[in-house]
């Protein structure tokens, strides 16, 4: 904790979410839950930032408890900001400075559908070290050079041991129930790539049905973890602050001579689906939705993507 910012979740009377810990907080860590309510982005692109100022190099932080779904949604994070030649050197900073720990989930929520999607419920890729803790005891995994590097200077002081193939067992054989579990909860959710197809067949119908209550809040954008449009905003001094933006916010699209393509609630609601299942798959080779669920468990207007795409499967319209 001398060296580095250290982030892990923590219970509160509502939520699940990452808190800054101190030696006090320590035994209040939850472990192996689903899932932090604030999505990883957020450590790597700030809601709100000034971008004609460096970003701070010397601050390292330590995020303990990242579920898969978030780490997954950092695929296609790297290729927005890391791809040459438009390197965003903020972000970039971000992701150098920052050791993740990824964790296992010993449980599901009622809207978490990763496995739908290809992605498992375990930490797979994108992290340094892999966490799990069963019955008191703490299974780590070292994934990367990184990994290895922060093993030896602050693990192995505890004198840790490798684990036997019976203990690891024990391990696996809850990643496969978990992984029986989400498959049959989201046994009627199409698949990743036919959603794509199922929204570009859609007529207008059953977004209008579904939008009807979107209050326009943009909830579902800000806290996905893929979502990272932003607005960048001139001050004076030349100045330019890059702000979070949602493409379910009414004037997202408005040009200065007045068209709006977006308009109508509907077709601007169709328009973020259309973002993450047909046009982001057609520029990149990433997902853009990693079935975290958070959309869902955040809409005002209680607004169930999954229960829309099921539909939109079955070819109804109620």
């Amino acid at each position: 904790m001398g060296d580095f910012r250290v982030y892990a979740p923590f219970r509160n009377e509502i939520t699940l979410d990452y808190q800054f810990i101190s030696k006090e907080t320590i035994p209040s860590i939850i472990y192996n839950t689903p899932i932090p309510v604030t999505p990883l982005k957020m450590f790597f692109l700030p809601v709100k930032e000034n971008v004609t100022r460096e970003v701070d190099a010397s601050e390292k932080n330590v995020i303990i408890g990242v579920p898969s779904c978030d780490l997954h949604a950092l695929d296609i994070l790297d290729e927005i900001y890391l791809n040459e030649p438009f390197i965003d050197s903020f972000y970039e900073q971000r992701r150098k400075n920052t050791f993740l720990i990824g964790t296992d989930c010993f449980s599901i929520l009622p809207h978490c559908h990763c496995t739908t999607y290809g992605i498992t419920a375990y930490p797979a890729k994108n992290h340094d070290i892999g966490l799990a803790v069963l019955n008191e005891e703490v299974f780590l995994t070292i994934k990367t050079s990184k990994g290895n590097e922060f093993f030896e200077q602050y693990i192995r002081k505890a004198n840790p041991e490798k684990i036997e193939q019976d203990e690891n067992q024990k391990i696996l054989e809850i990643r496969e129930k978990i992984k029986e579990v989400l498959t049959n909860q989201n046994i009627h959710l199409p698949d990743y790539a036919s959603t794509g197809f199922l929204i570009q067949e859609s007529d207008d119908s059953i977004w209008q049905k579904y939008s009807k209550t979107c209050v326009s809040c943009g909830a579902c954008a800000t806290i996905c973890p893929t979502c990272t449009c932003f607005l960048l905003v001139d001050r004076p001094g030349f100045e330019k602050i890059r702000q979070l933006d949602a493409c379910q916010y009414p004037g997202f699209a408005k040009t200065a001579a007045g068209e709006d393509q977006l308009k109508k609630r509907f077709v601007r609601f169709r328009n973020r689906y259309l973002c993450k299942y047909v046009w982001k798959p057609e520029k990149f080779t990433s997902i853009a939705c990693t079935g975290c669920g958070r959309c869902i468990d955040t809409c005002i207007g209680n607004i169930s993507k999954n229960e829309l795409f099921i539909e939109l499967k079955n070819g109804l319209i109620i």
